[in-house]
């Protein structure tokens, strides 16, 4: 099993932004330098919380201080941009990184940055596919283009001048383009099946419960075969809020505190998604009062805490539960404990991961 690391990031809205900011750079610097395979980041505008509005300029500015992890768009929210803008941004940010690129797309989940960008009550999964497929064609397509769709039209027929540059998109550094992965919440996604056939490869998302991304295996192999691509779970990325310390107490403490850097992050996610009616989402039966969905209840569900030793037995439980992905995503979480923010990392990828992987090899 590889090792990655995906951010939000979440952090309270009245901590200095310059400072959350350094903070967000520290940790993949320190992912790279301890080895991890990947870091996806995530974007949001409209939140003083969720305070990256551009995952690829943020993967910009680690282009040529990192070495050896890559980096991934952990989302673009595809229908709050342009087609064009996007394509031609992803491009750079793949040379730049000489590869080094992961694309992940989504729709969008944060709902004022879809009133901000005029698309409140759009047909957003429309918007979305649509994007991906002009995006595809402008890195695939010679020019002059001349692509029509029913929410953007894209042309340089009448500007073309081949021998200036002028009207044609550069292509990525990855040939015909970067792998594209997509976040997966929802139960047996139908949208993951589309996703698989296409060849695209998912991240199940680290606020549902073991149950629920157990059930996005069958809908990748469903899609895997209907698009004739190979089954295999090396590809399938499941993330995790984990808290790894040198003694049981301070991680239970730290991981479970519900006013601490755990505690945090998954009211800041319920209060957003109890507003769209959508707490099911931390719930292991949909069935389950919303009472009873406490702030309590979703750490002690889904955080995973504890020393080396315990907290890879727990993923190897994991594993055994939802089935044999082939990543992990260490989730970052704001470091009210900068000191313990940064062990938990170096013991995850020094300690946790050959425990991991010892144990998967005497069983598979």
């Amino acid at each position: 099993m590889n090792l990655g690391y995906f951010t939000m990031p979440i952090h309270p809205a009245a901590r200095n932004y310059t400072q959350t900011l350094k903070e967000d750079r520290e940790a993949i610097l320190l992912a790279d330098r301890m080895g991890y395979a990947e870091a996806f980041i995530g974007e949001h505008v409209t939140d003083t919380c969720e305070t990256i509005p551009s995952c690829l300029s943020f993967i910009a500015s680690l282009a040529h201080v990192t070495n050896q992890i890559r980096l991934g768009s952990g989302t673009v929210n595809l229908p709050n941009s342009h087609p064009a803008q996007i394509a031609a941004h992803v491009a750079m940010i793949d040379h730049l990184l000489e590869g080094r690129f992961v694309f992940g797309i989504g729709p969008g989940g944060l709902r004022s940055d879809w009133e901000i960008f005029g698309n409140l009550e759009a047909d957003r999964n429309a918007m979305f596919v649509e994007c991906i497929d002009h995006i595809l064609a402008l890195w695939t397509r010679d020019p002059p283009y001349d692509i029509e769709g029913r929410f953007w039209n894209l042309s340089t027929r009448r500007t073309l001048l081949p021998e200036s540059g002028m009207g044609i998109m550069v292509r990525p550094y990855q040939k015909p383009h970067p792998p594209i992965v997509v976040t997966v919440v929802v139960p047996g996604s139908r949208g993951l099946t589309a996703a698989a056939a296409r060849g695209w490869t998912p991240i199940s998302a680290n606020f549902i419960h073991p149950n629920t991304v157990a059930t996005h295996w069958p809908a990748y192999v469903e899609g895997r075969e209907r698009g004739g691509h190979e089954v295999t779970g090396r590809d399938w990325r499941v993330a995790r809020s984990i808290f790894v310390a040198d003694d049981a107490r301070t991680a239970r403490e730290y991981a479970m505190d519900p006013d601490g850097a755990y505690g945090f992050y998954f009211k800041n996610l319920m209060m957003k998604r109890r507003a769209r009616g959508q707490l099911d989402t931390f719930k292991h039966d949909v069935s389950m009062p919303d009472s009873e969905c406490t702030i309590d209840y979703v750490l002690k569900h889904l955080v995973i805490h504890g020393t080396p030793d315990s907290v890879a037995e727990q993923i190897v439980e994991l594993r055994k539960t939802v089935g044999a992905f082939g990543t992990l995503l260490y989730c970052g979480h704001d470091w009210v404990d900068p000191d313990l923010a940064r062990r938990s990392l170096e013991l995850m990828a020094a300690e946790v991961m050959p425990r991991v992987n010892r144990r998967l090899e005497l069983s598979p």
